[in-house]
């Protein structure tokens, strides 16, 4: 009796598993987007209050870049390990990780931003009676804006992957169907191609919605001088 070779005819990829699977592809996409959308908002809002702690008192700088730095490069998985006893296998040990991720890279491009601002620029604003407050809001940060967006950018690209690793506790958006497939026996590679392609696509979807939006809110920014 010849042994059955189904296994062996099966294609890596199978289309129509994608679409009886469509709603759960939606859903999945809209729980990585919501993922990582939070976790750079929250992480941008955290690390401005960094940056101003860090313009505002000067010695906290180097401790606050030295905290932030050591939580960049703590592997996901020992980060998210030590998150769950503590908080569980839940949404907030994922955004606690996720977020821990953005604050070196947006810390430091807010510091960098405002430190990059022409001293006549500033100076400028100082003899036109600018608060400090005022000027930060009004002429540094703006002027700022494209060393900001650029922070913004590498923070998005890199939690959209670090998602996926939230899959290992019940979330992961894409990192679920690829964590499916890695599971299953013989690996089932429809889920696993479907999980890195979704991550990608969406990853350079970001990436272009903000380049766009820093072209939209910088129009200054790309004018060339006159000949």
């Amino acid at each position: 009796m010849t042994p059955p070779l189904a296994q062996a005819a099966q294609p890596l990829f199978r289309f129509e598993w994608v679409a009886d699977h469509l709603s759960e592809i939606a859903d999945r996409l809209a729980e990585h987007l919501t993922l990582v959308l939070a976790a750079v908002g929250i992480g941008l809002l955290v690390s401005f209050g960094l940056a101003l702690a860090a313009i505002r008192w000067r010695r906290l700088r180097g401790v606050i870049s030295s905290v932030t730095g050591i939580l960049y490069t703590i592997p996901s998985l020992a980060l998210f390990a030590l998150l769950i006893p503590l908080t569980g296998l839940s949404l907030l040990t994922a955004e606690i990780g996720l977020v821990s991720y953005t604050l070196f890279i947006l810390t430091g491009s807010i510091l960098d931003a405002i430190a990059g601002v022409d001293p006549a620029v500033t100076e400028t604003a100082d003899a036109m009676g600018y608060s400090r407050s005022r000027r930060l809001l009004a002429v540094e940060l703006p002027l700022g804006l494209p060393i900001i967006f650029s922070g913004l950018r590498v923070a998005a690209v890199t939690v959209v992957g670090l998602v996926t690793v939230t899959a290992l506790i019940g979330l992961g958006g894409f990192g679920f169907f690829i964590l499916d497939g890695l599971t299953r026996p013989g690996f089932f590679w429809t889920t696993i191609v479907l999980g890195v392609i979704g991550s990608v696509g969406l990853a350079v979807a970001i990436d272009f919605a903000l380049a766009l939006s820093e072209r939209l809110l910088t129009p200054w920014a790309r004018r060339k001088a006159p000949a």
